[in-house]
């Protein structure tokens, strides 16, 4: 009895013992490295896409976030959301620009600058980080050429440029004290668009790792200490981390669809035209519902996007003037309308960031179509007006009718389908040709139908 009691003691002990190391070993196999890919134009939603990525990698307890960098810019507003997320993330994150041929320009070299630990694959490179202008490079500006045709980048003589310039340097820089990084090669990018190939970044201490892959990027990060946010310092173990790619989900790849300016644009433009086919023709149901969404849609959009209210102002009124002229043709309110709409396209969005330019097919195509639609109209009321009458009482002189009952001088006919008071200088009978010789107040005033020879009517 006690052997058995003894053996079951046993058992229990070696049970509780098992489920005690089960955790500890299942945490220390269950190291994540998560990754976070940025392809294309930073807009709002990369920056959607990072910020919910990083807030799942702390829930998640992430050992480290891997966010690969392949972009050539965005918007400013989103670059700083981004980063933002990163300085505030508990989790460590890994800038990473690959694969081979990818590059983080522009605002890919500040986020790049943000994150703990920046890394590049061979054959890719960094840079050109100055800050991109209002309306492109007029005389004065960076990079704008001087009356020799010699470039003057770093003599900036527009006010706003300077102050956009030295506050894009004095950010970078604070970004690269802060990760230990170049600051003097960072102002540099700012200032004269200085780019580094990934050998070079590493020489001059832009970065601290080249890697060919993430799974050779794990490996020479697995042991360095990070400050993370908070100030707290974490050694990472990446070594035998598991990897996993974050989704970005319905969310951020419908947002990359709809705050594409083309996109936006279009669904601008197709909400436009849906509400004005639903007031021509009120018994059509589609093309209301469907601009109402469309236009919305737009609309959402563009809040979103750095826009230039004067040139989306201009857009209305030259819509504005269009449909004017589609119930008043003068030619040159049509003309006025085109002009107008062509000059707020043009302003629609203020910063021609790299990925986030209007393209000049979707204006002179939408251009088109409002001409093409202005063309049809002015051609279908000339037409109307050189052709034949065919309602009100100009419409009804002349038209014959059947005398239905008559009364000294008045009487009812049968004209146009229709049964008519009318009256006459001369008496009826009933099933008599009448002709209509003027209409008073919804009463036709007839006369006998002249006959041929034959007794037919004219």
């Amino acid at each position: 009895m006690q052997t058995l009691r003894a053996a079951l003691v046993a058992a229990i002990a070696i049970v509780a013992l098992s489920v005690s190391i089960r955790p500890c070993g299942a945490e220390e196999n269950s190291r994540l490295a998560l990754t976070i890919a940025i392809d294309g134009a930073i807009g709002p939603a990369s920056a959607s896409y990072v910020k919910s990525a990083l807030a799942k990698a702390a829930e998640r307890r992430a050992e480290v976030v891997v966010l690969r960098l392949n972009t050539p810019g965005g918007l400013n507003t989103s670059m700083r959301e981004i980063i933002a997320d990163v300085l505030a993330s508990p989790v460590p994150v890994i800038g990473y620009v690959a694969p081979s041929g990818a590059h983080a320009a522009s605002a890919g070299t500040y986020i790049l600058y943000a994150t703990h630990l920046a890394a590049m694959a061979p054959g890719t490179n960094i840079g050109a980080a100055t800050p991109v202008q209002i309306g492109g490079a007029f005389p004065g500006l960076p990079g704008a050429p001087d009356k020799d045709g010699k470039d003057k980048k770093d003599e900036p003589k527009d006010a706003m440029s300077a102050k956009a310039t030295n506050d894009a340097v004095a950010f970078i820089r604070s970004l690269a004290e802060l990760r230990g990084r170049n600051a003097d090669w960072a102002e540099k990018a700012v200032r004269e668009a200085a780019t580094l190939t990934a050998n070079g970044a590493l020489q001059a201490k832009a970065i601290e790792f080249i890697a060919r892959d993430e799974a050779e990027l794990l490996k020479q990060v697995d042991g360095r200490e990070v400050e993370v946010a908070g100030g707290k310092t974490q050694r990472l173990a990446t070594k035998d981390a598991t990897r996993e790619a974050i989704d970005p989900g319905w969310i951020a790849r419908f947002l990359a669809v709809i705050t594409d300016p083309n996109v936006a644009f279009i669904l601008l433009m197709v909400g436009i035209y849906g509400l004005i086919f639903e007031f021509m023709s009120p018994g059509l149901i589609g093309p209301g519902v469907v601009g109402t969404i469309c236009l919305l849609l737009g609309l959402y959009a563009l809040n979103l996007l750095p826009v230039n209210y004067a040139g989306f102002a201009l857009m209305l009124v030259g819509i504005g003037l269009l449909a004017v002229e589609a119930f008043t043709p003068t030619v040159v309110v049509g003309v006025g309308g085109l002009i107008a709409f062509v000059l707020g396209a043009l302003m629609l969005f203020r910063i021609e960031a790299p990925g986030y330019t209007l393209s000049w097919w979707v204006i002179g195509i939408t251009t088109a179509a409002f001409a093409a639609f202005l063309v049809a109209v002015l051609g279908a009321l000339r037409r109307a007006a050189k052709g034949p009458v065919l309602t009100g009482a100009q419409a009804m002189q002349g038209l014959s009718a059947e005398v239905l009952d008559w009364s000294g001088t008045s009487g009812h006919v049968f004209a146009n389908g229709e049964r008519w008071q009318a009256r006459g200088a001369e008496a009826f009978s009933s099933g008599d040709r009448v002709e209509v010789a003027n209409i008073i107040d919804l009463t036709l005033v007839v006369r006998r139908a002249p006959v041929t020879g034959e007794g037919g009517s004219v």
